[in-house]
C-alpha cells in the first residue's frame, strides 16, 4: 500500500484500525511492516497495537480525547471525573481521560494523551449513551447520574461527606435526583444509597446558598 492509498482509504477518520485497510488483496504482514515504517517516519501515531491516527501535519480532523478513549478499550464509556467535568459538575481540569470498561483496567499513555480505565462488572455496565461529541465523532458517555455513581462505587471512602465536599460538586440542576436514587437502589449497594442521600443534602445546601 502506498501513502496516497492510505489517505484515500481512511478519508477523514480521526482514528483508524489497521483492519480497515485489509479489504481486498492486501498482504497483512506487508501492511504491518508498512505501518511500522510510517510510524517511525513520523507520518502515523500508534495509539495501541492496530490503532492509529495520522500525525498532525496530515490530519484533517483532530481526534477528540473521548473518541480515543473509546477506541483504546472496547467496550468502554467515558465516566468518572471526565464525564463530570464535561457536564460542568466539578470545577477541576481533568488531564487524564477517565473511563470504565468490562475489560482489564489500567493507565494507557499515548502521544495524544493519558487514558485511565477502571474495571466495572458487567451487571453495572449501563447508564451511558451514544453522543456526537464533535462533528463526525460519536462516543459513549455516561449520564451525569451514572458518572457520579461510578465514581463513588469505584473510589474507597467516596460515600463520606468529606469526600463529596472535596469534589466541590456543582451544577446540580444537571442531575436527575429521582433517577440517581433509583440507580443507586437498583444496585443494592448500601454505599451508593448512603452517598446519594448526602449528595441530595449538598444539592439542597447549594440551592439555599443561591437563594
Amino acid at each position: 500500500m502506498k501513502w496516497d492509498e492510505l489517505l484515500g482509504t481512511i478519508g477523514k477518520e480521526p482514528v483508524f484500525s489497521s483492519s480497515l485497510l485489509l479489504a481486498g488483496k492486501v498482504n497483512p504482514q506487508g501492511l504491518g511492516q508498512q505501518l511500522t515504517r510510517w510510524t517511525k517516519a513520523g507520518r502515523l501515531i500508534q495509539l495501541r497495537r492496530g490503532l492509529y491516527s495520522l500525525a498532525g501535519a496530515y490530519r484533517k480532523i483532530e481526534p477528540h480525547p473521548f473518541l480515543i478513549a473509546n477506541q483504546l478499550r472496547q467496550p468502554s464509556y467515558i465516566s468518572l471525573q471526565s464525564a463530570l467535568a464535561y457536564y460542568g459538575m466539578i470545577p477541576e481540569y481533568v488531564p487524564v481521560v477517565t473511563s470504565v470498561t468490562t475489560q482489564r483496567p489500567g493507565l494507557v499513555e499515548t502521544p495524544l494523551g493519558s487514558f485511565l480505565f477502571k474495571h466495572l462488572k458487567s451487571p453495572f455496565f449501563k447508564g451511558f449513551r451514544l453522543l456526537e461529541i464533535e462533528a463526525g465523532q460519536r462516543i459513549f458517555l455516561a449520564s451525569p447520574e451514572k458518572s457520579l455513581l461510578d465514581l463513588v462505587y469505584l473510589t474507597p471512602g467516596a460515600d463520606s461527606r468529606e469526600y463529596l465536599e472535596e469534589l466541590r460538586l456543582g451544577n446540580f440542576p444537571t442531575l436527575d435526583m429521582l433517577a440517581l436514587r433509583e440507580m443507586a437502589r437498583d444496585t443494592g449497594s448500601p454505599k451508593l444509597r448512603c452517598a446519594v442521600e448526602r449528595i441530595g443534602e449538598l444539592a439542597i445546601a447549594e440551592e439555599y446558598q443561591v437563594l
